[in-house]
């Protein structure tokens, strides 16, 4: 039986997440990205592929496409597609049977219930039956990852998760714009005060002590106060390179409203 086609809108870390879920549960999945991501968690992010040409997470790789051409072949040899396609015209060519907006901008971008026969936004910025068919709440606590097949997920707070007491504190921010330069690796301990990174002349040092869970790219350019690093308190160098509990969560909350879904609309039947 062919395998029923998900584009999945980004392909930061619940964009990962969600792909790889839906990956080892017998999807094809492309992902579009633009052509420079400015992710964080670039470890557990299918967006490095842009940059390196593939990408494996857990296990599951994720190959980079030329161009739309290519997406047939990747898709065939069991990896996940990745398209640096920031207009999202693969949508019209492809026509797949689903369509998870994972972009996480906080707000809808251009997503519509009519891009494809189930569609499912992550987050702030979508209502179901409205712009989308089901929405998954993204906020950290007792609904997150809940499918929602009426309404809209909760608001944006702007405060990131809190591990071990910090919030805002453990983020990395650009004091200015300009152009970024990381002094440390994904997965570096780093104390208080510690230089980690630049922007132009203006050095950026940790605010707390932990392990740098994650650090943009070198050589992208930013705006002054962009997100640039996240830094965890925990120390924990192996949760640098696995999949968090958060992106598993809404990764699940993806699985059922497309089962759901998807049965609803006779896409595909269980046995």
């Amino acid at each position: 039986m062919k395998k029923p086609l998900v584009i999945i809108k980004g392909a930061g870390d619940l964009a990962s997440g969600v792909a790889h879920r839906l990956f080892q549960c017998g999807f094809a999945v492309l992902m579009l990205e633009t052509f420079q991501p400015t992710v964080i968690r670039r470890s557990v992010s299918f967006a490095e592929a842009v940059y390196r040409g593939e990408q494996t997470v857990e296990g599951v790789q994720a190959v980079l496409a030329g161009g739309i051409d290519d997406v047939a072949a990747i898709l065939k040899a069991e990896r996940i597609c990745v398209l640096a396609d920031p207009q999202w015209e693969a949508l019209v060519q492809l026509q797949p049977q689903a369509v998870v907006d994972a972009v996480m901008a906080k707000q809808n971008l251009g997503t519509s219930i009519d891009d494809a026969p189930v569609t499912i936004g992550l987050g702030p910025g979508f209502t179901a039956g409205g712009n989308v068919q089901a929405v998954i709440e993204t906020q950290r606590g007792h609904d997150l990852g809940r499918v929602l097949y009426k309404g809209a997920a909760a608001p944006n707070t702007g405060v990131p998760g809190e591990i071990q007491g910090y919030t805002t504190q453990r983020l990395l921010r650009a004091p200015v714009a300009g152009q970024f330069r990381g002094l440390q690796e994904i997965g570096d301990l780093v104390t208080q005060g510690q230089p980690v990174a630049a922007v132009g002349k203006e050095v950026i040092c940790a605010p707390i002590s932990g392990v740098l869970r994650g650090i943009m790219k070198t050589g992208l350019q930013v705006t002054a106060g962009c997100k640039i690093g996240d830094i965890d308190p925990r120390g924990v160098k192996e949760y640098c390179f696995t999949i968090s509990d958060k992106a598993r969560c809404v990764a699940g909350g993806v699985l059922e409203a497309l089962i759901y879904l998807g049965r609803r609309e006779e896409l595909w039947m269980s046995n």
